[in-house]
């Protein structure tokens, strides 16, 4: 299962630093996709990896908070499902009447 990991990397202030960043997140081994926000410092990392190997990684740019760990979801799939149950309620609904 994908898990996506945030982290704030306190010296990620510039476009040099952001690809440094990018590029040491992009050797880990099962990283899927990464995403660089620079207005918030902050660095998305996507994929089956190990967050703690992420963050030593990254921790040799500077100062590296982890902010987020949780499972990558893809909110179409879940869109979905929670429209089907809303119109089972609604003919539920319309049948006692």
């Amino acid at each position: 299962m994908a898990q996506k990991v945030v982290l704030k990397i306190l010296t990620m202030t510039d476009e040099k630093t952001k690809q440094k960043a990018m590029e040491a997140a992009a050797d880990i081994y099962g990283v899927d996709s990464i995403a660089a926000d620079m207005k918030d410092q902050k660095l998305t990392v996507i994929g089956q990896m190990d967050t703690v190997a992420v963050a030593k990684k990254l921790k040799k740019l500077g100062k590296v908070d982890i902010i987020s760990v949780g499972p990558a979801k893809e909110e179409k799939k879940e869109g979905k499902k929670d429209d089907k149950k809303d119109e089972k309620k609604d003919d539920k609904k319309s049948d006692k009447k």
